[in-house]
């Protein structure tokens, strides 16, 4: 492709550190549908003849079959997707062949094949999303009005509904659909016709060869579009952060499961056992997609580390782009798959949840007692801190402590506090939008319904 400038071949073993064609051949149907478009704007350019482009696309849809039917066969001189579709190319058309690169450099190529094959990752990730959302959804509506202690610090804090925690991780799913969404439309930006750096002189429609590739805009400036990957990092953000959300909910999940917790059980397609102790049933679908969130932060810093000192234009460098890109699209595809279906198979155990709820976890709602007395909201905190301490002391509960002890320690404790201790009445009092009273969690789901429909 570029030999003629050199009298000798490349070291052996330079030509494998150079060769990218083992991990960019996954690009092979974006790369054809890149030159399909090309062809067309050639011929409409008159570089060649219409006859011509005809032939290219016909010989290009040869080569599409062959990859697609697993028959393609490399060869050790394919040094990228771009030459080896074109080697083949002229295997199957000709001569003609030669003419398809007119005006066009691998710099504008690889760029366009590797937008193109983003905006399908982000097409996978999305439905996969969409899957696990919808899971959590199913289970939170499955919930009704049960009730699961809330944790803070890991601390038991205050009632909650099943429903309410469940949906706690739905909608950081949708902020990362959102994100998804912005990325693709930055993505979405054509660079071909950029050539090497300077643009082509040719009379090609970038507007037109766009509209071809299904993309809504092109790049305003030719040295920004062969170097710019922006788009791959806020994928791999997205896809890490994404990580990071499925690693929180599967640490929650790996604890439930517990023996000490009880609170959910795991089907056993989602769990292993132990070589040695036949007694196991280990969550090791939510221990691999906890560690996973690893790998995908890592290939984040993978690409952000190789852009952060590149001069302008495009640098040979930039090929690292795509091993951390297709990893993070296959792991994040194949753990989203994972997560949707442990999480639908998963039984919550309500009566476990229920009674692991005490007394303790209503003393907000002891606070708020005197406040609706006329207590200023500090003065209550520090008396319902001293009936904790109290009962502590006894070895008791706060909910069964003499009414003396409440009048000792406030004197705007009446005999109807025992009214106060009543775990359904503590979750419905809190109503407001997005808290877990039945009546707004049922909003949320309707919500959540609404979110998944758009």
């Amino acid at each position: 492709m570029w030999g003629g400038r050199f009298t000798e071949g490349m070291n052996e073993r330079m030509a494998l550190f150079n060769n990218s064609f083992p991990f960019d051949r996954r690009m092979w149907a974006e790369d054809i549908r890149g030159s399909i478009a090309w062809a067309r704007q050639l011929a409409q350019a008159s570089v060649i003849s219409t006859t011509e482009a005809a032939e290219l696309e016909h010989g290009l849809g040869l080569v599409h079959a062959e990859f697609a039917e697993g028959r393609f066969a490399a060869l050790a001189s394919d040094e990228d997707i771009h030459t080896a579709v074109e080697r083949r190319l002229g295997e199957l058309v000709g001569t003609v062949a030669g003419k398809l690169h007119t005006g066009r450099s691998r710099n504008d190529q690889v760029a366009t094949d590797v937008r193109l094959w983003t905006l399908g990752a982000i097409e996978r990730a999305d439905a996969g999303l969409r899957a696990l959302q919808g899971a959590l959804l199913a289970q939170a509506v499955a919930a009704g009005d049960a009730l699961i202690p809330g944790y803070t610090h890991m601390q038991r804090a205050q009632p909650v509904l099943l429903a309410h925690w469940l949906l706690s991780y739905f909608w950081p799913l949708q902020r990362d659909r959102e994100r998804l969404a912005d990325c693709a439309r930055r993505c979405a930006t054509l660079p071909l016709g950029a050539g090497a750096i300077a643009g082509t002189p040719l009379r090609i429609d970038r507007m037109a060869l766009a509209a071809d590739l299904g993309m809504p805009a092109v790049t305003p400036n030719s040295i920004d579009a062969i170097s710019d990957r922006d788009f791959v990092a806020e994928f791999l953000f997205t896809v890490a952060l994404t990580g990071v959300h499925i690693s929180r909910l599967a640490e929650d999940m790996v604890i439930y499961s517990t023996t000490e917790f009880g609170f959910v059980s795991l089907a056993d397609a989602y769990s292993t056992g132990s070589s040695l102790m036949p007694q196991k049933k280990n969550p090791d679908s939510f221990e691999l997609l906890r560690g996973k969130s690893g790998r995908l932060i890592g290939g984040l810093v993978t690409l952000l580390t190789v852009m952060k000192g590149l001069p302008s234009a495009y640098d040979k460098d930039l090929q690292e782009d795509k091993e951390p890109l297709f990893d993070a699209a296959d792991t994040l595809e194949l753990a989203l798959d994972v997560a949707a279906g442990a999480v639908a198979t998963a039984t919550f155990n309500h009566e476990r949840m229920r009674a692991a709820l005490d007394a303790a976890m209503l003393a907000t709602d002891v606070a708020d007692y005197l406040v609706e007395r006329g207590v200023p909201f500090r003065e209550a905190h520090r008396a319902v801190g001293a009936l904790v301490r109290a009962a502590e002391a006894r070895g008791s509960s706060i909910a069964t402590l003499p009414a003396a002890v409440y009048r000792e320690i406030h004197p705007a404790f009446g005999d109807d506090i025992a009214d106060v201790y009543d775990l359904d009445r503590s979750a419905a009092a809190r109503h407001v939008i997005g808290a877990t009273a039945p009546v707004a969690v049922r909003a949320q789901i309707a919500a959540a319904h609404a979110a998944l429909e758009a």
